[in-house]
This record gives structure tokens, C-alpha cells and sequence, in this order.
């Protein structure tokens, strides 16, 4: 039987909470007007975020957000280091990844959850 595990999103913006676990800013830019105290990120793993050209690219731009999907996923399929990282967080409990988008919907660590869990479901 496959473990499932405990995974929540929220963005930067947000007041935490003891249920978010390990709070992991997947960002590779430190949300604005944020202190560190506020937030209270366990873990920055800008190494998992979209890199500078893709972010650039893809401008929150909703109608790019298929393309924008497929062509990180490949990035994470090249990142084992950064998503063995983040996937021994989420062994240990609940992780909350964190964010700055304003777009609560389509943004990096919403595709960032469904590739953990398309790629949970077929290990």
C-alpha cells in the first residue's frame, strides 16, 4: 500500500498555523514585504522553483499556464536533488509549500503539488 502524505499550499500572504507542518517557501525570490519572523519558513528551497528564464516566461500569464506545467515538470525531472529534498520533508508530516503569487490557482507551487502527487502515484 502507497503512503500518502500530508500536503498543503498557502500563500506567503497568510498568517501560519501550527496545522501547516514544516512550512517550505518554494519560491526563488523572498516574498515582498515579508520578514523572515512572519512567515516562518522551516525550509527556502529556491533550488525547486522555476528557473529565472521559465518564471520570466511564463508571467502569470493564465493562458500560458498548460505550457508553463509541462515545461517545469521537465525541470523537475531534472532536479532529483531538489525533489528528494523536498520529499523527505513530506515523510516526516505535513509540509504547507508557500508562495508569493497572487493567483491562487495557477502558480508554480500548484504544479509543484501535482507533480508530487502524479509522480506519488506512479512509484
Amino acid at each position: 500500500m502507497k503512503k500518502t502524505f500530508p500536503l498543503k499550499l498557502k500563500r506567503a500572504y497568510e498568517a501560519p498555523e501550527a496545522a501547516d507542518g514544516v512550512r517550505i517557501l518554494v519560491d526563488r525570490l523572498w516574498p515582498r514585504g515579508t520578514s523572515k519572523d512572519s512567515i516562518r519558513i522551516g525550509l527556502w528551497l529556491k533550488e525547486i522553483a522555476p528557473s529565472h528564464a521559465l518564471r520570466k516566461w511564463f508571467a502569470h500569464d493564465v493562458a500560458k499556464w498548460p505550457i508553463f506545467r509541462g515545461r517545469y515538470f521537465k525541470e523537475l525531472d531534472g532536479n532529483p536533488e531538489a525533489v528528494a529534498k523536498l520529499r523527505e520533508q513530506m515523510r516526516r508530516g505535513t509540509v504547507t509549500l508557500v508562495y508569493g503569487a497572487k493567483d491562487r490557482e495557477h502558480n508554480q507551487a500548484v504544479a509543484l503539488a501535482e507533480y508530487l502527487v502524479t509522480k506519488q502515484a506512479r512509484a
